[in-house]
C-alpha cells in the first residue's frame, strides 16, 4: 500500500505505515471473545486532526518529503496481472448487531472502518442474523444493519453481506423466536443423529420444501427474507454492497452439522456423524430406498459407522480396506446423502440468484474446508458433511456444477491452512483439499473467493498470499474477524504487514525507511477538501 497526503501544491509520499496498537485498547479493548470489540472509552473520538490523535489511536505515519507527484514503483507483469483482481475484505464482528437491533460499541467499530480505509482494505463483511431481523414473523426490523451499511458507506469502503439463516453459540446470536418455538413442539424441523440429538442450531433441509413454519416452507419464508433486504437496502446495492453470501447451513456453509460436537482437549477431530435420522431425513431415504429396488436400505444410516470423536478405524464403515463405504449399499448411501445437500444448496442458491440477479451484487455460497483424514482412502469427514469425496472419487464436481448453474461464486474457508501445521495422527491436507475444490471450480469456471479459518493460525498470513496471489489468483479474499484480538499489538501490525506487501511485493529503494530526519505532517480528515489520501 502507498498513502499520498497531499495538502495544497505541497506534496508528501508516506514510506512506512506503522500501525502500532499498544495504544487501540482506548477503541478496541481486551477480551477473551475474539469476535467482541470493547470500548474502553465511549467518548473517544478517533481519527481526529492532529497527528497526536492518531497516535492514540495507534496510529503513526512516518513521512519522507518528495518534490514531485507520487510515483507507482513498477511491478512485474505477472504480479500485476495478479493485484489487478485482489480485493481484501475484513469480517466485522459476529454480533456487530445485536438482538435489540442496535450497533454493538459503534465507535470502536467506526474507529475500525477508518484504519482500514487508511490501510488499503476495500471493504468489509457484515454478518446478517435471520435471528435479529425477523423476530416476528414476516415482520422485519433492518435499523440495525442500514446503520452499519451507512458507516461503512462514510467511510468509503466496500460491503459484503452473509445472510445468516443459522444460529450462533459465541457469541449467542440465536434462530428467531417464533422458529424456535415452533422447534419445541415440532423438533422434527432439525437434524437429528443416530442418538436422536437434536441440532438446533439451523433447519434441517429435509424441511426446505414443507410447510413447517406457520403455514409456509423454509425457502418461502428466506424468500421473503432476501426480497425485504434487496428493497430495504436498494440505495447500497451495487454501490456500496458488492457481493452477498447466502446462508447454506451451519455456520452458513453448505454441508451437514456433522462435526458440532467438539473434540476432547488434546484429541484429535473424530469422523463426525451423519446427521439424517430426524423424521423428515429418514422419510426422504425411505422414498428413496423403494425407489431403487432396496426398501431395507432406506430404514436409516449406516449401523457400523463411528461417533462423533472416534478415528475412521473405530469401526468397520470408513476402513481404508474392506471398509463399508466401498460396499454397494455404502454407495447407495453416500450417494443420496450428498445429493440431498447439493438440492438444498440448489434450492436456496437458484433463490438468491433469482432474486439478486437483476442487481449488480455477486452472489457467493460457502463451502467447507472438511480436511481432516483426507489422507485416508475414504475421507470420512467429508462423507459425514455430505461430500462424497474419496480416493477415487471426486466429490466436489457436482457442488461446482451447482453452483456454476446459479451463475455463483464459492467461497472456501481455511487459506490460512498449512499441511506442515496439522497433527499428525489426523492425517489432514488442506492444502491437497484446497487444491482439489480450486481445480474442480477452475474446470466448471466457477470463481472461487477465500477465508481464513483463523486468525492466530502459525504461518497464517503467508499461507494466505501464497493462495491469494498464486497460479489461479482469487479476486476476493475475507480476513476474519475484527475484534480485540484483530488490533492488539500481538496482531495488527502483522496485519498491516501483509496487507502492505500484497501491493508491494518489492520496495523500490527510495521507499525504504531513512536514517535521516522525517518530518511529521498534521493530517486532516477527508471533509478538508485540500486533502487527499490516495491508495495504490
Amino acid at each position: 500500500m502507498e498513502v499520498s497526503v497531499i495538502r495544497s501544491s505541497s506534496q508528501a509520499k508516506i514510506s512506512k505505515t506503522e500501525l502500532g496498537c499498544r495504544d487501540l485498547g482506548f477503541c478496541f479493548g481486551k477480551s477473551n471473545d475474539k469476535n467482541k470489540i470493547f470500548s474502553r472509552k465511549p467518548n473517544s473520538v478517533c481519527f481526529d486532526s492532529q497527528i497526536s490523535r492518531f497516535r492514540k489511536a495507534g496510529l503513526r505515519f512516518t513521512l519522507k518529503a518528495v518534490h514531485s507527484d507520487p510515483i507507482l514503483e513498477s511491478k512485474s507483469p505477472a504480479t500485476s496481472k495478479s493485484l489487478d483482481r485482489l480485493r481484501l475484505f475484513v469480517g466485522l464482528p459476529l454480533d456487530a448487531v445485536s438482538d435489540g437491533n442496535s450497533v454493538n460499541h459503534a465507535r470502536a467499530i467506526g474507529a475500525g472502518l477508518k484504519a482500514l480505509k487508511l490501510l488499503g482494505v476495500e471493504g468489509v463483511e457484515l454478518p446478517v442474523w435471520w435471528g435479529v431481523v425477523e423476530n416476528e414473523m414476516g415482520k422485519y426490523d433492518w435499523s440495525g444493519y442500514l446503520a452499519v451499511a451507512e458507516m461503512v458507506q462514510k467511510a468509503g469502503l466496500k460491503l459484503h453481506v452473509s445472510l445468516c439463516f443459522h444460529a450462533s453459540n459465541q457469541p449467542r446470536i440465536p434462530l428467531p423466536k417464533w422458529v424456535t418455538k415452533i422447534g419445541e413442539s415440532q423438533s422434527s424441523i432439525f437434524f437429528a443423529d443416530r442418538s436422536g440429538q437434536h441440532y438446533q442450531q439451523c433447519l434441517s433441509l429435509a424441511v426446505d420444501d414443507l410447510a413447517v413454519l406457520d403455514g409456509k416452507t423454509p425457502v418461502q419464508v428466506y424468500q421473503g427474507f432476501c426480497e425485504s433486504f434487496k428493497s430495504t437496502f436498494s440505495p447500497f446495492m451495487g454501490s456500496t454492497i458488492t457481493g452477498i453470501s447466502m446462508g447454506l447451513g451451519p455456520d452458513g456453509e453448505l454441508r451437514y452439522p456433522s462435526h458440532h460436537k467438539p473434540a476432547k482437549s488434546g484429541t484429535i477431530t473424530g469422523v463426525g456423524e451423519f446427521q439424517c435420522y430426524d423424521t423428515n431425513m429418514l422419510n426422504l431415504l425411505k422414498q428413496y430406498a423403494e425407489a431403487n429396488g432396496n426398501p431395507l436400505w432406506g430404514l436409516g444410516g449406516p449401523h457400523d459407522a463411528p461417533t462423533y470423536d472416534q478415528a475412521p478405524n473405530s469401526n468397520s464403515f470408513f476402513k481404508d480396506h474392506g471398509g463399508s463405504w466401498e460396499s454397494p449399499y455404502g454407495d447407495f448411501f453416500l450417494s443420496w446423502y450428498s445429493s440431498e445437500l447439493v438440492s438444498h444448496g440448489n434450492r436456496l442458491l437458484s433463490l438468491a440468484s433469482s432474486i439478486f440477479g437483476d442487481t449488480e451484487v455477486n452472489v457467493y455460497g460457502k463451502v467447507p474446508l472438511m480436511h481432516s483424514w483426507y489422507k485416508t482412502r475414504a475421507h470420512p469427514s467429508e462423507l459425514t458433511a455430505g461430500f462424497y469425496n474419496t480416493a477415487s472419487r471426486n466429490g466436489y464436481e457436482a457442488v461446482a456444477e451447482m453452483f456454476a448453474r446459479n451463475s455463483c461464486k464459492i467461497i472456501l474457508p481455511g487459506m490460512d491452512l498449512s499441511d506442515e501445521h496439522q497433527p499428525h495422527d489426523a492425517l489432514s491436507s488442506p492444502e491437497s483439499l484446497l487444491a482439489q475444490i480450486r481445480t474442480t471450480c477452475n474446470k466448471h469456471r466457477v470463481e472461487v473467493a477465500g477465508q481464513n479459518l483463523a486468525s492466530g493460525a502459525p504461518g497464517g498470513l503467508e499461507q494466505i498470499k501464497k493462495n491469494m496471489l498464486g497460479e489461479n489468483p482469487i479476486d476476493l479474499f475475507t480476513y476474519q474477524r475484527m475484534g480485540a484480538h484483530f488490533f492488539s499489538p500481538e496482531h495488527f501490525p502483522s496485519f498491516t504487514e501483509f496487507v502492505r506487501s500484497l501491493s508491494q511485493p518489492e520496495l523500490h529503494p527510495d521507499d525504504l525507511p531513512s536514517d535521516e530526519a522525517e518530518a511529521t505532517e498534521s493530517v486532516q480528515t477527508s471533509s478538508d477538501p485540500n486533502i487527499h489520501l490516495q491508495t495504490a
